[in-house]
């Protein structure tokens, strides 16, 4: 009996793996309904009919991939952006950026310049907008483009997927209540906590899966097609270098300061090498000696 529970375990985690490896996670019925009602909403648009499909029993997670050039990049993302929230949504990822393609400094006095940078704008963002909104929200944006380089709508079915999250849920409920049957010992205390486990990542995926339901993920890509120029004045700072690049009182008494301290510098490095001063004396002492005593020792040899 206890070997038969084992395997009956390690089928379930089996299965759960299986089930987890799936695009379209599990979700239990429990939410189906109220998404197929929200997905019936009939959007009246010519962006695709993709996004406001709706077809009885079955249920889909819809997600949108749109790439574009606009007019302003700056103006595009605040407007997207509130429209995702009149329309209940929300956004999870904007990153806006200007690339700098070029940038020259030019002088027009002595005292100011104009500084010329020359770039290009473009924003990754990424939202979350209700299902039955998504047809809507790509109108908006599509109000937006200059020119759309790509346009990608998925409607994933996960119909099957929730039948199986469905029966999955009874199956972890069935083991359980069979493990509850066993004698307490170690080994049901890890069939139980196995079966927990398997039940708490049951749990998670049904939650993930019912929000891609209820929340379309939508990718967004904007950019501008020419390039910007700025105009930044600044102030002129190789007028102002040359202002301050040298001062002749300053540097010479500076440079005052510094031979007296070379000086005292020189008289340190001699005493701490006095010891060396006093042998080169003595060595000089001792040559000049003995040359003045060899001319006298040649003239006695003379004579």
């Amino acid at each position: 009996m206890k070997t038969t529970y084992i395997k009956l375990s390690l089928s379930a985690v089996l299965l759960l793996g299986i089930y987890s490896c799936k695009k379209g996670e599990a979700v239990s019925t429990e939410y189906a309904s109220s998404t197929t009602d929200s997905a019936a909403v009939n959007v009246s648009d010519s962006i695709s009919s993709v996004a406001s499909m709706a077809v009885k029993d079955k249920q889909f997670i819809k997600t949108a991939d749109v790439n574009m050039e606009v007019n302003d990049v700056y103006e595009a993302t605040v407007s997207i952006e509130k429209s995702v929230q009149d329309l209940g949504g929300f956004v999870t990822h904007s990153s806006l950026r200007s690339n700098v393609i070029s940038e020259d400094t030019y002088n027009t006095s002595n005292e100011n310049a104009m500084m010329i940078k020359k770039f290009q704008t473009e924003n990754s963002m990424q939202v979350r907008v209700p299902t039955g909104k998504l047809g809507e929200l790509l109108s908006l944006i599509n109000n937006k483009k200059l020119f759309l380089n790509s346009r990608i709508i998925n409607a994933e079915d996960v119909t099957s997927g929730i039948k199986y999250a469905e029966m999955e849920g009874k199956r972890i409920k069935k083991t359980g209540e069979n493990i509850e049957q066993l004698k307490a010992n170690k080994d049901k205390i890890k069939l139980d906590n196995d079966n927990m486990a398997e039940g708490n990542l049951q749990q998670l995926a049904n939650l993930d899966v019912t929000d891609h339901l209820k929340y379309s993920t939508v990718d967004i890509y904007i950019k501008e097609p020419k390039l910007r120029i700025a105009e930044i004045a600044v102030t002129n700072t190789s007028s102002l270098d040359n202002k301050y690049k040298f001062n002749f009182i300053y540097d010479a008494k500076n440079a005052f300061v510094e031979g007296f301290y070379l000086i005292q510098k020189i008289a340190v490095g001699l005493i701490t090498i006095w010891p060396l001063v006093l042998i080169l004396i003595a060595i000089f002492y001792f040559l000049r000696k003995r040359k003045l005593i060899k001319p006298e020792h040649t003239k006695i040899s003379e004579e």
